[in-house]
């Protein structure tokens, strides 16, 4: 494998497995953030104008982006070798963060 394809999929793998923690970080915040406005019975105004809340937004536009991603790496292993596939399976397990497993 070329070194340019193997730091383009380590680089990849990374951003993905940050827009994944962002994901969550972004869910666990919406939770918080409605329970709050439960809590003083005020509305998202937002929602109430949009349909959706700015929190709904991000969280669609961090679900696409790692789409994206996934999309990128499933064409750059598609052109990879059965050698280089199985060069991967190491490299790609150590760049799982704990928090993705």
């Amino acid at each position: 494998m070329s070194n340019a394809k193997h730091k383009m999929l380590i680089e990849t793998t990374q951003r993905r497995d940050e827009a994944n923690l962002l994901l969550r970080t972004l869910l666990d915040a919406k939770k918080i953030s409605e329970r709050n406005l439960a809590a003083i019975r005020q509305p998202d105004l937002v929602k109430k104008v949009t349909g959706k809340s700015s929190m709904d937004n991000a969280i669609e536009s961090t679900r696409r982006l790692i789409d994206s991603f996934n999309r990128v790496l499933d064409d750059l292993r598609r052109n990879l070798s059965d050698e280089d596939l199985a060069m991967l399976g190491p490299i790609e397990s150590a760049l799982v963060s704990p928090a993705a497993r």
